[in-house]
């Protein structure tokens, strides 16, 4: 199906695990795979997997690497040492799943030109049950040429693939996706902080907000979902993982020189929350901040 006769993969966390497992069973190629963390590596091997020791080990017996990682901060963990620049060979590709800094994802594109390989972005959206699903959307900063070999794989855990331009513009993408869900999310917990306050059911108000303009995922989701019932669990989208990717659009603002005062806003409503103890909480746990409720 892939023209890639071997596949690796790092990062084996709440999405990377789905992910991975989807490709060991659709890409009809072999999978190797690395994490720090043993269970989800017996869980791979027990469906086909080959396990690594480490992210050299990786890169030595791929043709393409995909990355799915929390951070920029991880990333440039796996790139250093004795990792993927030092490692990587001509003809060679690595997929970056994760949100990241443009920045650094242009950075490191350059680096592996140089070495004759290359770098793709193309993170994921949607949640963790699309995930395990393959129905995540994927926004990809590729050359066409580059994104026409990478789509028949990443077609094996997503429905939804968007090539947005070269290198770094996934990045920028799926940066200004959250940047919006970050502030819709803020809108919705203050509605309902003041429909509450206001005697009207924040259940009822969101079911018929749903029904009007002011309807969105973020609404049906997070609002419905999370911020009405209260539902902030860990190990999900935290509020810490929230301000970090909003960090990076008010980093692309401000090198663009634009203002945009509706992150830099919600920016500090999420580190409120962060400094309230909510860091590691789903970050619609910021309803739980507003208003003293």
């Amino acid at each position: 199906m892939s023209q890639y006769k071997a596949i690796g993969f790092v990062g084996l966390g709440v999405m990377g695990e789905p992910i991975c497992r989807n490709l060991v069973k659709k890409s009809g190629a072999p999978v190797i795979a690395f994490d720090l963390s043993p269970e989800p590596l017996a869980r791979l091997r027990a469906e086909g997997a080959t396990v690594a020791g480490s992210v050299a080990e990786v890169i030595g017996n791929s043709e393409i690497v995909f990355l799915c990682l929390p951070s920029a901060k991880h990333v440039r963990a796996v790139f250093e040492g004795d990792g993927i620049l030092k490692n990587i060979k001509a003809g060679q590709v690595v997929v970056d799943l994760g949100t990241s800094s443009v920045k650094q994802t242009r950075d490191f594109a350059r680096q592996l030109q140089a070495k004759g390989a290359v770098w793709a972005d193309a993170p994921i959206a949607r949640t963790r049950q699309a995930a395990q699903d393959g129905t995540l959307s994927v926004m990809v900063g590729a050359s066409p040429e580059l994104f026409a070999a990478i789509e028949p794989l990443i077609r094996c855990f997503a429905t939804d693939v968007t090539n947005c331009g070269d290198v770094g513009a996934g990045q920028v993408t799926k940066i200004l996706n959250n940047m919006v869900l970050f502030q819709t999310v803020n809108a919705l917990a203050e509605a309902v902080a003041v429909a509450r306050r206001n005697g009207v059911d924040p259940a009822l108000l969101l079911d018929t907000l749903s029904k009007g303009s002011a309807d969105s995922f973020a609404l049906r989701n997070h609002g419905i979902k999370a911020i009405v019932p209260g539902n902030f669990p860990e190990r999900a989208f935290s509020t810490e993982y929230a301000l970090k990717d909003l960090s990076y659009a008010l980093e692309l603002a401000a090198d663009a020189g634009i203002k945009i005062r509706g992150a830099e806003l919600t920016g500090k409503v999420l580190q409120e929350a962060i400094d309230a103890g909510s860091g590691g909480a789903y970050f619609p746990v910021i309803a739980k901040h507003i208003g003293g409720s």
